[in-house]
Parts: C-alpha cells; structure tokens; sequence
C-alpha cells in the first residue's frame, strides 16, 4: 500500500511511495502529529539520482522490520534537497558543525518543534568499520527520548542556539576591488593542480564559475596565466572519462586527480554552467575542441533532458541495469575490450581501445574502462573516429538508460537558458535559441503561473507546493538576460525585473545581506544564508550577478546597490576561499570592467548585433533592435538612432560613452573582442 508521499511531485519522494514506512512530506502536520504522539521525527534528505540514497533505502526503508520499528517509534519525513534546498541547508549546517561532515542521504533526529539531536548521513544495516547499524541508531536514539528526555532537549537547544549565533560576516562596506581579486587569483594558482588540471585533489569537481572568473580576469587584465588555467582545465576535462565521450555531457565529479574515473550521475546544473564556459573559453581564444564541448554539451542537455513541456529535467543517475540485471554504478557508460570487439570487429575494436584508453585490466570496476581520450595514439584518422564513436554510441542505446528525475527546478533551467542561449547565438545555432526560449516560456507559465512569485520546481506541467528561494531568482534572472540579450525580446528583460523587485522586497536583509529564503517563507529553526558558490552559484552571487546586469540594462540605481552591498561578502571570502566564491569573483570583474553597455541600432541577429554578443569585456549587456524611439524594446536604445542609414553601435560604462560606430572590427575592438 503506499504511503503519504503518493500524492508529491517530487520524483525522489515517489520512488519511497511504495515503502512499508509510513512517510510523510515536510509539513506541518507531521510535526504535529509527532506532538501528539509524544515521539521524535527521523528527518531523512536525499536526492533522486543520489546512490547511497538508494542503498540505504534498499536496505533499511525497504525492509519490513525496520519499517514497523520506524512506525512505532518516530513520524518518518523524507525531503528531497532539490525541492526544498533551505531545509537541507539548515540541518546539513547543523550536521556539519556536530560531526564534522555531511553528505547525503541525511539522518536527522528532531524533536516536535524541529529541533535537531541526533545526527548521520548513511546507516548500515549492520555494524561496520565502527559505525551503528541503523536499527541500533533508532533504538538507541528511542532510549534516550523515553528515559532521558531532559538531556534530549537540552542537546536539542544547544544546537539551535548555537546555529541561531552564527551571523554572517558578510565583508562590511565597500566592493571588491583590484587588490582582493588579485589575492583571490593568488589563492587559485596556489590550488592549481599544473599536472592535470582544475583545483585540489580528489575528488576532483569541475570547476566552472572558477574558470568563467579566470577568463573574465584575462578578458579584462590581459593576464595569461589566468588565461592558461583556464585553458588546461577545460582541456583536461574534456578530454577525461569526467566527460561523455560518446553521447557529451559532463559527469558529476571525478573520483580522482587526473579526471578518469567519474562519479556517473549527469546532473543539469552542472552541464548548463561548463557549456556556457565552454563556449565563453572559444569566444576568448576560437578552441575548436572548446567549440565541440560546448555544442555537445548543448545538444546532450536538449536531447537528454528535455521534458515534453519544454523546461530540463535535473539528472540522469549513476545506476542502471548491467548484463545481469543488477543495479550498478556506470553499468551505461563503460566498456571492456571484449565488449569494443563485439560491436566494432578486431581492428576497430583495438584501434577504439587505443583511442579512448580502454584496456585489458580496466580503468573502473570488474575489468570495464572508462571512455577517455589519453592522447598518446599520434595521428588519428577522424572520419575512423565519427564512425567508431557512432556504432558505440548505438550499441551503448541498446543497454538500459539510467533513471531520469524529471522534476524542473527552476534556478538550474535558468542556468540552462542561458548557456543554449548563448551557445545558439555564437554558433549559428538558431534551435538552441528556441530551446532556449521554450524553457523561459514554461518557467513563466508555470512557475510564475498567477501566484506572481516564483515556484522552485514543476513536474509534467504542474507546479509544485515549494516556494522558490533565491537562486530561482537570481539564476532565472539571469537566463532571461541572457535571453533578452541574444533575441532582442524586451520583454525577458520586463520579467528578470520583476524577479529582482521581488529579490529587492523579500531575500535583502540590511547592510547588502541576502537571505536563501523570503521574508514571508515558512520560519526554519534559522534563516539560511550561504554566499559561497559550490556546486552551482549560491543565490547571494547569482543575484548580484543579475542585478548588476539589470542595472547596467536600465540606468537603476536601486538595483546597482542592492549589487554592490551583496558584493561585500566577495570581497571578504574572495582572498580567502576563492576555490567557493568562483561566480562571486566573476561578478566582481563585472563590476570592476563597469559592466559595459552595448546598444546595437540595427537587425537583431546582424553582424554587429553578433560582435557585440562575441566581446570579451565581462559581464557586458547587450541591447539590439531597430525601434530607436519611446517604443523601443530596451532602454539602451532609447535616442540611438541610425548613422546615415546604418546599422550602429553605442558603448557606455561609467556614465561615459564612446563615440558611435558602424563598424564591426571598431566595435570588436571596444569590446575586447
């Protein structure tokens, strides 16, 4: 019989509607239910295409016995993270601060009013390697809440009100300036990995927003090393079992340095933040391997992910079915040399395990390799390379497709707006662009719908009960920037406006602060706050990303502070954790360059339209169309007229504005390009 989570949206909570534990969603009414109950509530977070989630629903949430325990000693909530990221947030910082780590799946014990006590991310059914079996953690966590109940509160109050003291410094007055961005580019140099490539060790994630500040730093300072970071990075990834060699995209992150063997689930984000900086890579030097990743990647996303609705579903897992009929990580995507001879013959077979690094003992599991590309084979015949990869690609259709959670966050489809936006615009890809656009389409029918605020997710078509937090609005924002900028459509710019009203009236706290939540959101145990950017932008970076571009659009003042106040806490963290403020930091170099404004007085989709989207000065907005007068589509061109006849361009920042051209190579060279 299923249970509560039947009736949710979220792919995550449905995979656990079949469980003998008798879930509920986060709601207020199983904490009231646990009230009158008198019983604690096992808080579990996940996510759907995380493994060890479904490991230890496997083995315990599956399991009548330790479901029957559950029932009778707890109200079991499941959460998935990606629909309510301000719940993770908030119990993953008090899980960090207690053990000292986190990750996923999350255990939390709370008392009725959702104060957290005990803490764990993945129990065993059995005892391991030191750790409690989970059965021996609900009975132990029983004993304490039955027989100890004042020590429960107590533990339970210390946590809350050592959370509630952790203000945030957020940097004081004053933006970043050359001295703080210098020192964070010091920081990355000193983390740079010269063998292989991106920051740190193992495991290793694809660094994007890093690299997209790396490149705005050259763009703007002419500074080559940045450049070269840049560069071998990308290179690297791209060239590593981290990336699909076969079907493109990128992985989630590798399990070791040099970028081979990768941890397999694909997720949105990730993809629509490394072709955006793919593409931004070719713009700044003309790659033609930078120019494939980016389209790969872009074509990846759109026949992958795409839903019907038209809006990117979140991820592929890591799992799918093996020969067997087992469920195992990277089953999709890896190959044995027996399995190369089987679709491609002997010769193909040892010349594809050559190319891509396939060999005898495997690079993975059980003797499989994962596609790379070593680069140690000379020469390559590349129409033998087009043909190789296309039988393997048809032969990998045939396995079994990882799962797909198909829920529609909106933050992650602004990223993805932006990037096949873009990505259409400089490639002559005009499909991309209606991609693009469909996805913007479906966030403002369905998650703005005729409530006015932003919905985090939807699901075929139908929003979902959560309210959007700030990194829908900054990151949507900026799609739809991004959107306006490459259409010459005014009206993405009317609706990324009403989204930073909303981000100026509801996430702004005093001295430029930013709250995750809105003022009228439902009140956590603490308001969550995190300005460092991980794996995506945090909302604090994204949003004074789009309001900064906003601002640069429109002349508004109130939007350019509310930027500069954000950026505070860039200037504070960015000398000291560069590696986690990397979106900040390309903030920062707009911010440092202007940013500048490009009005175009011409055809959209002409010459000069398109060198004003090719310019390298960072974070540069770009408005185009033909309407000079009040009916102009954007304020940029507003008293912009034609010069004799033809098409013009307008360069501004600073209140000071270059003389008007109608020359594409003069313009190019305005615009660093």
């Amino acid at each position: 019989m299923a249970n509560r989570l039947a009736q949710t949206t979220s792919p995550y909570l449905l995979q656990h509607a079949d469980n003998p534990v008798d879930w509920w969603p986060w709601s207020p009414e199983a904490f009231e239910e646990a009230r009158k109950r008198d019983v604690p509530v096992l808080l579990s977070v996940g996510y759907a295409s995380c493994h060890w989630c479904h490991v230890m629903a496997h083995e315990s949430f599956e399991d009548d016995e330790t479901a029957a325990y559950l029932n009778a000693h707890f109200v079991p909530v499941k959460v998935d993270r990606e629909e309510r990221p301000d719940v993770d947030a908030v119990y993953m910082e008090a899980v960090q601060a207690a053990t000292g780590h986190g990750g996923w799946p999350m255990t939390v014990f709370l008392t009725p009013d959702a104060e957290p006590f005990y803490f764990g991310t993945y129990f065993p059914p059995e005892p391991r390697h030191g750790s409690p079996s989970f059965q021996q953690v609900l009975e132990g966590v029983t004993v304490a809440w039955t027989d100890r109940r004042e020590e429960v509160a107590e533990v339970a109050g210390r946590i809350v009100a050592d959370l509630a003291g952790r203000s945030l410094v957020h940097g004081g007055d004053g933006v970043p300036g050359e001295s703080e961005v210098a020192q964070a580019l010091l920081g990355l140099t000193r983390e740079y990995d010269e063998q292989h490539g991106g920051f740190g060790g193992a495991p290793k994630f694809p660094p994007a927003m890093a690299v997209e500040f790396l490149l705005r730093h050259y763009a703007r300072t002419g500074a080559e090393g940045a450049l070269q970071m840049a560069a071998d990075t990308c290179a690297a990834m791209a060239r590593g079992g981290i990336y699909d060699q076969l079907g493109g995209g990128f992985a989630r992150y590798s399990v070791d340095r040099k970028w081979i063997v990768p941890h397999f689930e694909k997720m949105l984000y990730d993809n629509a933040l490394l072709c955006r900086v793919y593409a931004h890579l070719w713009r700044a030097t003309g790659s033609d391997e930078a120019r494939r990743i980016a389209l790969e990647t872009a074509d990846f996303m759109v026949r992958e992910l795409r839903t019907a609705e038209g809006g990117f579903a979140s991820a592929l897992d890591a799992d799918s079915e093996d020969a067997d009929g087992k469920h195992v990580e990277g089953a999709y995507y890896v190959w044995t040399p027996e399995q190369l001879r089987e679709v491609l013959g002997e010769d193909d077979a040892a010349f594809a395990a050559a190319y891509f690094g396939v060999t005898e003992e495997g690079t993975f599991e059980e003797g499989a390799s994962v596609l790379r590309l070593p680069g140690d084979t000379g020469p390559v015949d590349a129409a033998r390379v087009a043909g190789v990869r296309a039988r393997l690609l048809g032969a990998r259709d045939e396995r079994p497709h990882p799962g797909r959670d198909d829920k529609v966050v909106a933050a992650w489809n602004g990223l993805a707006i932006a990037a096949l936006a873009e990505t259409g615009a400089y490639f002559d890809r005009p499909d991309l662009v209606e991609r693009a656009t469909e996805a913007a389409d479906l966030l403002v029918r369905v998650h703005l719908g005729e409530v006015a605020r932003l919905t985090r997710t939807s699901k075929d078509g139908r929003a979902g009960n959560n309210a959007g937090v700030l990194e829908d609005y900054g990151d949507v924002a900026e799609g739809f920037l991004a959107l306006a900028a490459v259409t010459g459509e005014g009206a993405w710019l009317e609706f990324a406006g009403f989204l930073l009203d909303i981000v100026l009236e509801q996430f702004t706290g005093e001295g430029g602060q930013l709250y995750d939540t809105a003022h009228d959101a439902e009140q956590l145990i603490r308001r969550p706050q995190d300005p460092t950017d991980s794996a995506t932008p945090s909302g604090w970076t994204a949003a004074a990303g789009a309001l900064l571009s906003y601002a640069a659009y429109t002349g508004s003042e109130a939007h350019r502070t509310a930027a500069e106040g954000a950026l505070g806490v860039v200037k504070a963290l960015g000398p000291r954790v560069p590696r986690f403020v990397g979106w900040g930091l390309a903030v920062a170099e707009a911010l440092l360059d202007g940013p500048r404004e490009v009005a175009v007085a011409g055809p959209v989709g002409g010459e000069l339209h398109r060198t004003a989207l090719l310019g390298r000065a960072p974070g540069a907005v770009v408005a185009a169309g033909e309407g000079a007068g009040a009916g102009a589509e954007f304020p940029l061109l507003v008293d912009r007229p034609l010069m004799g006849g033809e098409p013009t361009a307008y360069v501004c920042r600073h209140f000071v504005c270059d003389a008007p051209t109608t020359d594409a190579g003069e313009l190019a060279a305005k615009l660093g390009g």
